[in-house]
């Protein structure tokens, strides 16, 4: 049940698109061990004339970036797993962007059981039930 918000600084187009779920989908499944039904991804395009990094365009510098969140349940995944996650994000994304500059991020947030849910119930809720 996480959810991911995605910028990228890159035009924006289906296979684009297609391309960055399947890989975040495929991700997410394996290393963090979340169901696919339920992952939900909404990806945002920024033009690199706008993404600035150290006083400089991305543009200027030849460079693309990516940033994403996902939420997650806390203490469902571990440090491990975390890093291997953002590790193997990172690699991803400078697969299919190309050139991708160092200061793109990935912040996994572990969220509250009890403040965190979708269809109207709360993953504590899911827990307990």
């Amino acid at each position: 049940m996480p959810i991911l918000n995605v910028k990228v600084s890159a035009a924006k187009s289906p296979e684009l698109t297609r391309e960055i779920a399947e890989f975040l989908l495929d991700l997410t499944t394996r290393i963090l061990r979340k169901k696919r039904e339920v992952t939900s991804i909404a990806i945002d395009y920024v033009d690199p004339e706008s993404w600035i990094v150290g006083g400089r365009s991305l543009s200027e510098q030849g460079k693309n970036s990516f940033y994403f969140d996902i939420k997650i349940t806390d203490e469902t995944n571990t440090k491990d797993e975390k890093a291997l996650y953002i590790r193997e994000a990172f690699d991803g994304f400078a697969r299919i962007l190309g050139s991708v500059h160092e200061e793109s991020y990935i912040y996994v947030q572990d969220v509250r059981a009890a403040s965190y849910g979708y269809g109207g119930l709360t993953q504590e809720y899911r827990y307990h039930h």
